[in-house]
C-alpha cells in the first residue's frame, strides 16, 4: 500500500516538474506555476485514461509502428488542447502549438525518468 502511494506522489512531482519546464521553456504551452502544473499533470492524466480507453475500444491501442507514433503524438495534442481550457493558469496556443508541447513533453519526460533511474528512483506511471 505505502509503495503504491510513494510510486503515485513520485509520479505526480515528476509529472507536474515536467509540465512546468515545457510551461516555461515557451513551446507552445504556458503553466503559471508548480501549483497549477500539478492539477494539469492530474487533469492530463484522467483526460489521457479516457481518450486511451475509448481508443482502445474501437481497437487503436497502443503501437510501436510509425503510424501509432503520429496517432500518439496527435491523441498528446488533442489531450493538452483539451486541458487546457479546464485547467486554471495553463495556457495551450493553438494546435501547432499543442504538438510542440507534446513532443518537448515527451523528451523532457524521458530526460528526467532516465536521470531518476540513474539515482535508482522509479515511477511506473507517466
Amino acid at each position: 500500500m505505502f509503495g503504491a502511494i510513494w510510486s503515485f506522489l513520485v509520479w505526480l512531482v515528476v509529472s507536474a516538474l515536467v509540465i512546468w519546464i515545457v510551461g516555461r521553456m515557451g513551446l507552445g504551452m504556458k503553466v503559471r506555476g508548480f501549483g497549477a502544473a500539478i492539477i494539469a499533470a492530474l487533469v492530463i492524466s484522467v483526460v489521457a485514461a479516457i481518450v486511451y480507453w475509448i481508443l482502445g475500444l474501437f481497437g487503436l491501442g497502443a503501437s510501436t509502428s510509425f503510424i501509432g507514433a503520429i496517432i500518439g503524438l496527435l491523441v498528446a495534442a488533442f489531450i493538452l488542447k483539451f486541458s487546457g481550457r479546464f485547467v486554471p493558469g495553463m495556457e495551450v496556443e493553438g494546435w501547432s502549438g499543442a504538438i510542440i508541447a507534446a513532443i518537448a513533453i515527451a523528451v523532457v519526460s524521458w530526460l528526467v525518468l532516465w536521470l531518476l533511474g540513474l539515482f535508482g528512483i522509479t515511477t511506473t506511471v507517466l
